[in-house]
């Protein structure tokens, strides 16, 4: 489904498409405090001085102890609006799933980033997932197709309360036919971009393993279309540009206390990927 929606969309900036040498801006895991928003907004002044498509964050948009609350959010929603780009937003664990650490519901959490970062604030042509999970996005740049998915760290919310895990089952159903119906749209195209905000090559200490399916399905769209397919998240806060599976390039955006973003340039062959200078 086709409709004029934004996650998050800072002026009258147009929809996430551009020709071959574009570039674009990938971030995550910021701002954890008062302070690392203060810095954030010098971040914000920097991509905002730069001739980029787009700007992605991954998710994590506050400490695993939060804050949670509706004022914290909404000084996000506020501040992300700064952004002259187009601007998605993913949801990461710190902002819904671990917010039962400070007392929250998580299910509520994860609602309330809905209805704050699901809303059209202009026009952006995304395409999103029909039904609960609006948050599932995708979009195309010079035959290149982007997926964005809810998937977060804290072992993607396995193993901790039975709601949680029917939570987990309900969303990863989503979240596979969402991946499904990008990979046999990148069929026809140059490659296929995964973004979301969990690091699936964390394994639990114990118990069942939250990512361990999509690691799986990872692996065969790697094998089906290798070198096609680059995954970026977050989650473990550290720079990463490697190959963990055959024919599957990872981008790991670095995270707080590193505040900083990066630079993903389209070349023939895929994407550049480097660490754009301190503000």
């Amino acid at each position: 489904m086709r409709v004029p929606l934004l996650l998050v969309l800072a002026g009258c900036a147009a929809a996430p498409t551009a020709p071959v040498g574009y570039s674009f801006a990938l971030m995550g895991d910021m701002p954890y405090s008062h302070a690392q928003a203060n810095l954030l907004d010098e971040l914000i002044d920097q991509m905002n001085r730069e001739a980029l498509a787009f700007v992605v964050h991954v998710g994590d948009i506050t400490s695993g102890q939060g804050p949670c609350s509706d004022e914290w959010l909404e000084a996000r929603q506020r501040q992300f609006r700064r952004v002259v780009h187009p601007f998605v937003l993913l949801p990461g664990d710190n902002e819904w799933t671990d917010c039962h650490r400070s007392g929250f519901d998580p299910i509520e959490r994860l609602g309330k980033w809905r209805n704050l970062f699901c809303q059209p604030l202009a026009q952006l042509a995304l395409v999103r997932q029909q039904g609960e999970y609006c948050e599932n996005v995708r979009w195309e740049g010079d035959g290149t197709v982007f997926v964005g998915v809810n998937v977060p760290g804290s072992n993607n919310n396995l193993g901790r309360t039975p709601q949680m895990d029917a939570e987990h089952a309900q969303r990863m159903h989503a979240v596979f036919a969402w991946l499904g119906e990008a990979l046999a749209l990148a069929r026809e195209r140059k490659g296929l971009v995964v973004l979301m905000q969990a690091n699936p090559f964390l394994e639990p200490r114990e118990g069942a393993d939250g990512l361990a399916a999509l690691r799986e399905w990872l692996r065969r769209a790697a094998a089906e279309r290798p070198a096609r397919v680059l995954l970026v998240h977050g989650d473990t806060h550290f720079y990463r540009n490697d190959s963990p599976l055959p024919g599957l390039r990872r981008i790991e955006v670095p995270g707080s206390p590193q505040l900083r973003w990066l630079r993903a340039s389209a070349v023939p062959r895929g994407f550049d990927v480097e660490p754009a200078p301190p503000p």
